[in-house]
């Protein structure tokens, strides 16, 4: 072997050792990573902005992986804790998912029972009822005789809404062609015997049903002088 040669075989050696060292520096700043950061675990994100009050499901959240010690102590491992529960406020998309987020879903009461009725969703509060809402339900009817005035009437108040459907459209009553096809929300209620029966009656012969959203954290108090009215009574 001539020097050359040597010279060729002493800087392949060296190159070797040197890309050993460069790939244990590289393994030892990925432990020191590792040891830092620690181990990871899954998590939840929101995957499209949910409205507050909407029932959850696991369609609506994506799983990630993230480092154990940078997930906070309330954040949702599991998406079998969303089941029966709702969002509390808006989710808003890209967000973790976290318990104080959600609560149970409202559940009946003693002497209560769920009432479905279809709201036009031109008459309604149109994308402001959500499930765990108060509304005021009010109706309007024709005067049962010609002299007889038209009325708007207080029908129910402080309606509970439990859960808010989707959108449907609605085909004119065969009776009635000359209106326009119109959209429907399902709104379902937790209501007593007597008021599900005074709110079955305004669906079925009520020229029209109109929902009156209540402030959140109160109820409504209207005089029983104002839960009817009359145009030309109108001072």
């Amino acid at each position: 072997m001539n020097s050359r040669q040597r010279r060729g075989v002493i800087i392949l050696l060296l190159s070797v050792v040197c890309a050993l060292g460069a790939f244990a520096g590289v393994l030892s700043v990925i432990s020191d990573v590792k040891s830092k950061v620690g181990p990871e675990v899954t998590a939840y994100r929101v995957r499209t902005s949910v409205a507050p009050y909407t029932q959850l499901s696991a369609a609506q959240f994506e799983k990630i992986e993230m480092p154990e010690r940078w997930l906070s102590k309330n954040a949702v491992t599991d998406l079998r804790e969303i089941q029966g529960k709702i969002a509390v406020t808006t989710l808003r998309q890209g967000s973790l998912l976290q318990s104080d987020m959600v609560v149970d879903q409202p559940a009946l009461k003693t002497g209560e029972q769920e009432i479905a009725i279809m709201i036009d969703a031109a008459t309604g509060v149109a994308g402001k009822i959500t499930p765990g809402a108060t509304v005021n339900v009010y109706a309007t009817f024709e005067g049962q005789r010609d002299a007889d005035p038209d009325q708007s009437k207080l029908i129910v108040e402080n309606a509970r809404v439990i859960d808010v459907g989707k959108l449907t459209s609605l085909e004119p009553d065969e009776n009635d062609r000359n209106r326009q096809p119109t959209d429907g929300v399902p709104i379902t209620f937790a209501l007593t015997a007597v008021d599900a029966q005074r709110i079955t009656y305004a669906e079925s012969f009520a020229d029209e049903v109109r929902l009156a959203l209540v402030a959140p954290g109160r109820d409504s108090d209207i005089a029983a002088t104002d839960r009817t009215y009359e145009l030309a009574k109108d001072k």
